[in-house]
């Protein structure tokens, strides 16, 4: 049976999931009681220039790559769809017109050109870091691209992008408590508030999937589409942080650490927000590319001579320390605890003795420090991790 059809005896009813990574989307067939019936995934390419700090991507290919993905799904995985839920990567800008088509290209969370914008941003309404979520771009939008600008009607996150597109419908979708500007804040700071679509809670529905939206995946129409969420909230919830003192790296590509406290820290570097989950607060911070960087070793530098599982096979071998080989894993500058756009990697103390096995293992290791150097400050601000879990590629 295929996901595709109607329901009917004897199908399982089961939710879509789609997770609309940096590099990748992955789509997944789960029951209603957890089990993974089926997974696919789909590839995108980012266009980066690192003199000038863009990092942006073609909307449309995540479009077409869901089109891809799920149409692999419902041909091998049999379900009945009864709702569909949505997570992305961010904080990322997706300006589009009034029928959800780009009027540019996303400006993703790597690009680095409006860290002017958000140090305006942050003094102008008092959020910091995460809590912006693409306002900064939207602002440097507004400012560098005035075409692009006046053809937007809305500017939405990953998640709402993908909801606008299988419903017809714009909205914003926050978690219980997340702040937010309203529409006369952002007036004032430049970014015209009716292009910020009415907010509505994650984990509501947004309305029901279109006939045209159904026909490009293959599924049938009037399907349930629920609000979404940033990929590092759903990793928490999908990893099983229910308490405080659980903690998580949810991998990807940026790779970063996050733990669930009873209340609210100030970490300088790092944000401190309500959790998706009543009683509880979120405190950790989102890397740039430490998830990145094997990948980056392994196909730019080595030009795709070896697999993953090989090198770190080979870095298995290599003792604690790399023999004295360093990395530094700002690939794409760096975010919490530093946010320096201007950071860069660096491989330190080679020796004639080392090879890529070495080299592989400095990488990993450096992943390691980095998510200690996200959670050191925020443990000697009184909270406490009390389990630790590993998501994602990286894992």
């Amino acid at each position: 049976m295929s996901a595709s059809n109607g329901s009917g005896p004897g199908r399982e009813a089961a939710v879509l999931a789609i997770d609309l990574g940096t590099t990748e989307v992955k789509v997944g067939l789960v029951s209603l009681d957890g089990r993974l019936l089926g997974l696919a995934r789909a590839g995108y390419a980012t266009d980066t220039d690192p003199t000038t700090g863009r990092a942006e991507q073609d909307s449309e290919a995540w479009w077409g790559a869901i089109g891809l993905a799920v149409r692999e799904l419902v041909r091998a995985a049999s379900g009945d769809v009864v709702a569909i839920g949505i997570d992305g990567h961010g904080p990322t800008l997706v300006a589009v017109d009034d029928a959800g088509r780009a009027t540019h290209p996303a400006i993703i969370w790597q690009d680095t050109r409006a860290t002017a914008e958000q140090a305006e941003l942050a003094a102008s309404t008092g959020l910091q870091g995460w809590s912006l979520a693409g306002l900064p771009a939207a602002l440097w939008l507004e400012r560098h691209e005035p075409a692009a600008a006046a053809a937007t009607q809305w500017y939405l996150a990953t998640w709402d992008f993908v909801a606008m597109r299988l419903t017809g419908l714009a909205a914003t979708s926050l978690a219980a408590g997340q702040p937010f500007p309203d529409a006369a804040t952002l007036d004032a700071a430049g970014v015209p508030g009716a292009k910020v679509p009415s907010a509505i809670g994650a984990g509501s529905v947004v309305g029901p999937l279109t006939g045209d939206a159904a026909a490009a995946l293959g599924l049938r129409p009037g399907i349930p589409v629920v609000a979404g969420i940033v990929d590092a909230w759903a990793s928490f919830h999908g990893g099983g942080m229910v308490r405080p003192g659980d903690a998580m790296d949810p991998g990807g590509s940026a790779g970063g650490f996050g733990v669930y406290w009873d209340r609210p820290l100030v970490v300088p570097g790092s944000f401190s927000t309500i959790a998706p989950l009543p009683g509880l607060y979120s405190v950790g911070g989102a890397m740039a590319a430490t998830g990145r960087a094997v990948d980056w070793f392994r196909v730019e530098v080595l030009g795709g001579a070896a697999t993953t599982a090989t090198l770190i096979e080979e870095a298995g071998s290599i003792p604690a320390g790399a023999d004295g080989a360093v990395f530094l894993p700002y690939l794409a500058g760096e975010r919490s605890p530093l946010w320096d756009p201007s950071a860069r990697g660096a491989f330190v103390g080679l020796a004639l003795g080392h090879g890529r096995g070495h080299l592989t293992r400095a990488i990993l290791e450096a992943s390691a420090f980095a998510i200690r150097h996200v959670a050191e400050s925020i443990v000697a601000a009184g909270a406490e991790v009390r389990t630790m879990r590993v998501c994602g590629g990286p894992a």
